[in-house]
């Protein structure tokens, strides 16, 4: 319900401007459900509808609503969409509140409910994801949103192998291979990937902290450390033969230049067009080039687990299962 306490409001007014997000009072409330007031109010009223159950340890429901990139949603339609994730969980009646934020590039919801009813039942958390999932596929097709993949678990075996799009992995997939194509060596790739916003962390292996703190490891989007070591080694062979290349037509020139008789000058271009060494750099410049690009596409990385081991662990749990 408020600001981040880390951003003075000097800094909030500069970030709004730079992200076009909103920062300063990021955090609207659009619906109250049987409770009302300031943050110390609503708090003190949750804790004493609270109190009507003795033996709950965590009376709140919390829960998030993002849409996917692309869809916009009304105000008055992600207070339905609020309200049917209240309906979801079984706290339609009690107490619960539903807060927009407004500082990511998709507005999404929070939805505050307290477990505990007036009445002193008390709403079920088994199965939350569950329930969180068919809710999330039923909201798609009520407002014609995008249809993302459930969470794997509750996915089809035949569909837990295919790949999740994940946009803050596919994004800095891109940064380090446009990186890599630009640097030649570690120390430009990591003054490159700073100033896309990356802190580089390089130890036994390679992980990447973007603006919002999130960690990813190298490896986990297909350039290990290893990899991008080899590539950057492969772009300085390359530029050193080449270089060198360059010296030698330098030179031969200079030589053509030098000579008396047009006969010299044919002479001296049909020796170095015959020279072995030159076909040799070419062809190997050639090789590496190739080489580096087949590199420079990423791994693919499946994190999911395959359907035959799913069936495996289900078939030893069987097994184990007392009679």
């Amino acid at each position: 319900m408020e600001d981040k306490n880390n951003l003075s409001e000097e800094q909030k007014v500069l970030k709004t401007l730079k992200d076009q997000l909103q920062h300063k009072d990021r955090a609207e409330i659009l619906e109250f459900n049987k409770c009302v007031g300031d943050l110390g109010e609503l708090t003190s009223q949750f804790i004493d509808v609270a109190k009507l159950s003795k033996r709950v340890e965590k009376p709140v429901f919390h829960f998030s609503l993002r849409p996917a990139p692309g869809d916009v949603l009304s105000r008055d339609q992600l207070i339905e969409m609020g309200k049917e994730c209240a309906k979801q969980f079984g706290v339609a009646d009690n107490q619960y509140l539903i807060i927009l934020h407004k500082d990511t590039t998709e507005p999404h919801i929070h939805i505050v409910a307290n477990r505990v009813g007036f009445d002193g039942k008390v709403a079920k958390d088994n199965y939350s994801y569950r329930k969180m999932d068919g809710l999330c596929r039923q909201l798609e097709k009520q407002f014609h949103l995008k249809e993302v993949l459930s969470a794997r678990r509750f996915l089809p075996e035949e569909l837990r192998h295919l790949p999740r799009l994940d946009s803050r992995k596919e994004k800095l997939k891109t940064d380090i291979r446009d990186t890599l194509k630009q640097v030649n060596s570690f120390q430009h790739f990591e003054e490159k990937m700073k100033s896309l916003g990356y802190t580089v962390l390089k130890g036994r292996g390679i992980s990447f902290v973007d603006d919002k703190k999130v960690k990813i490891k190298g490896s986990e989007v297909g350039f290990s450390l290893a990899k991008i070591e080899k590539i950057l080694h492969l772009k300085q062979e390359i530029s050193i033969k080449q270089e060198k290349q360059k010296l030698r037509e330098i030179a031969l020139q200079r030589d053509i230049d030098n000579a008396h008789t047009p006969v010299q000058k044919l002479l001296l271009k049909t020796t170095h067009s015959n020279r072995q060494e030159d076909f040799e750099v070419l062809e190997l410049i050639k090789q590496l080039d190739k080489l580096l690009n087949v590199l420079l596409k990423p791994e693919y990385v499946d994190q999911s687990v395959s359907p035959e081991l799913l069936k495996e662990a289900r078939r030893k749990k069987h097994r184990h299962k007392p009679s």
